[in-house]
């Protein structure tokens, strides 16, 4: 059973590059919606990230299944003319351009909603459009910094960057959620409507709880690794094999199981430093080294045994080969240029089963079939 795609008729024209449009368009191409993507003629520059996935880029891979290609050249007035053309049958157009670059094109979002009522568009930028910060390029890992998430990242001797693109995931999601609600209002109003997503405001929303939790203490939560800060115990142990397990421990009934159950000491949680979480977490060294013992003479098979009879949420700490083998994982192939490639599942599992994805498309693929059928 092949899944259904709700957004089938629906053209979405994308003047896009890197990894957040991308994302948000990719999402909408899944789901059915005719995405043409607009390129440079050295094509986006993404597709020069890596040249891992049979001599492409891992990213571009990734982000750009079921589009087609339109190589355009808008300070030349015919690619231009074209591209007033694609946007002008468009339901949704999406640019992720430097501040202020579509506007001096002539193609100004909210004049572009003014000229064409019922078109969605979507702009997404570093730091949005105001402010002394408007003007600023703004990668992944500078908004991971000056958002805060690379100070409350990685272990005590320094700041760490979150190993994928964050910022530009976390923006790329919240664009494709507000396009689809957008386009649920469109069909109750009959109008489009303007958004705006930046890579910081996208962070600055996940960064919510580290925020108030600075506000309310006037402290930086601290960096600790594997390791929650406000949680005790929550982290990472090395087992006698040398494989680490990282637990969990979310209310006192867990804590008590646990104690018994793994550690085989009932009595732990009536001990002073260990009867509270707020108390765990202000002697955590003396915790985490109580507990560390026990895995210590213990292998991951045997810690993952005792986890499962305390009934503790636990995990193991694998790398991307674990991740390969691991018996969770769900890959779907997607056409390339170079041939199939396997990619991770779509993560919503769909009652009429999955849906098919499109290819990934060559540079300028459909710049041909494009101009001709617009006449460009």
């Amino acid at each position: 059973m092949s899944g259904s795609k709700p957004l089938e008729g629906l053209l979405v024209v994308s003047m896009e590059q890197a990894v957040a449009a991308p994302y948000c368009a990719s999402r909408l191409a899944d789901a059915g919606a005719r995405v043409i993507k607009i390129e440079r003629a050295e094509g986006d520059f993404a597709r020069a990230y890596d040249a891992v996935a049979k001599g492409q880029s891992s990213y571009f891979v990734w982000l750009n299944r079921g589009k087609e290609s339109l190589c355009l050249d808008i300070k030349n007035p015919a690619d231009k003319a074209l591209l007033a053309k694609l946007i002008a049958r468009a339901d949704v157009f999406i640019q992720n351009l430097a501040p202020g670059a579509m506007a001096r094109a002539g193609f100004a979002s909210a004049a572009l909603r003014e000229k064409h009522p019922r078109l969605i568009t979507v702009d997404i930028s570093g730091y949005g459009d105001e402010g002394d910060y408007a003007t600023m390029k703004a990668y992944d890992l500078l908004v991971q910094a000056e958002s805060g998430l690379a100070s409350i990242t990685g272990r005590a001797e320094g700041a760490g960057r979150v190993g994928v693109s964050a910022c530009d995931i976390a923006c790329g999601m919240h664009s494709y959620a507000a396009v689809l609600e957008a386009l649920i209002e469109r069909g109750i109003t009959g109008r489009g409507k303007g958004i705006a997503v930046s890579l910081f405001d996208g962070m600055a929303d996940w960064m919510t709880v580290p925020l108030l939790q600075y506000e309310g203490t006037g402290r930086n939560p601290p960096r600790i690794g594997l390791a929650h800060p406000s949680i005790c115990p929550y982290g990472a142990f090395e087992t006698a094999d040398g494989h680490p397990v990282l637990i969990a421990i979310q209310n006192e009934r867990e804590w008590a199981g646990f104690c018994e159950a793994f550690l085989e000491d009932a009595g732990l949680p009536a001990r002073e430093g260990f009867r509270s979480n707020n108390e765990r977490v202000a002697h955590r060294p003396m915790v985490d080294a109580h507990i560390a013992r026990v895995f210590a003479g213990l292998t991951r098979e045997e810690c993952a045994a005792r986890l499962r009879r305390a009934n503790t949420a636990y995990g193991f700490v694998n790398d991307c080969e674990g991740l390969r083998t691991h018996p969770a994982l769900r890959r779907v192939t997607v056409e390339t240029p170079n041939g199939p490639v396997q990619v991770g599942a779509p993560p919503a599992r769909l009652s009429d089963g999955p849906r098919a994805l499109g290819a990934v498309p060559a540079i300028g693929q459909h710049s041909a079939a494009i101009r001709a059928e617009f006449g460009g």
